[in-house]
């Protein structure tokens, strides 16, 4: 079982990086293959699949569609791998609580499941560096930080509940082209949903992410905050659907999608 991460996992092609997952590796993918896009994951039963993509529909910034398989479906035209075990983690819900936490979700899957692969933010990291925007949680080799807010999605059938957020951390002569670049990414969460004050989006400790790690915001620096494919996981805790698996928040699919398919003019 692999435990090691490479030394530049930058350099991987995504099937290098599926295949040190599926052997164990688990790990943050931010920073990972670079110029390949990285995608959340949600998988629920077929009954409920219809209110999870209305749901997605009506809140497409933080719910940004790139793939919706058929049902028991293990992968996907843009994740040629394994969904079951090509990812560093896995989440597992009864009842909208986490029972289990494991790098292969085989023993979980089932043959009626619907995978949602849904828009990361990780994929404009590399044109926001570009930028000269910092990438905190990569410079500290952590987790990015994500928060529950208290502004709430459009509900849709069984599904609904809080946005969620990822952070960075820009210097405050970077927020506009922070704001630019990543509006040029719309099937990826696009621009900012917030720029400032944390409080104003119901968060009370920017130390106290409620997934990931946090990370140092310095004097100069202003919060900037994206919308997050963490939130259907959110809407999961919310309403309780009897059975749900999505990744372990920041441990990401990547897929063999370029970050350049999802940039506009």
């Amino acid at each position: 079982m692999t435990r090691t991460a490479p030394l530049d996992p930058k350099a991987l092609t995504p099937g290098q990086a599926r295949a040190l997952f599926r052997a164990g590796l688990r790990v943050p993918t931010a920073g990972w293959c670079a110029g390949r896009t990285q995608a959340n994951l949600i998988a629920v039963p077929r009954d409920q699949a219809y209110d999870l993509l209305l749901f997605a529909q009506r809140n497409p910034k933080p719910c940004p569609l790139l793939e919706v398989t058929d049902p028991g479906a293990v992968s996907a035209p843009i994740f040629p791998g394994d969904l079951r075990t090509d990812l560093p983690g896995y989440l597992v819900y009864e009842d909208g609580e986490p029972v289990a936490e494991v790098t292969d979700a085989t023993e979980y899957w089932r043959d009626d499941l619907v995978s949602f692969l849904i828009g990361c933010s990780f994929t404009f990291e590399a044109a926001l560096g570009d930028a000269g925007v910092p990438i905190r949680h990569v410079e500290q080799g952590v987790n990015v930080p994500m928060y529950r807010t208290d502004r709430t999605c459009r509900r849709a059938g069984e599904f609904g509940g809080p946005l969620v957020v990822s952070m960075r951390p820009v210097p405050a002569a970077r927020v506009a082209d922070a704001v630019r670049v990543t509006a040029r990414y719309p099937s990826v969460h696009g621009a900012p949903v917030h720029v400032g004050d944390p409080a104003e989006l119901g968060i009370t400790d920017l130390g106290r992410p409620d997934y990931g790690d946090p990370v140092e915001v310095r004097a100069d620096e202003i919060p900037v905050f994206w919308a997050c494919g963490v939130t259907p996981q959110a809407a999961v805790t919310a309403s309780r659907p009897k059975f749900a698996i999505g990744h372990a928040p920041g441990h990401m699919a990547i897929t063999d999608a370029r970050d350049t398919d999802y940039l506009v003019p």
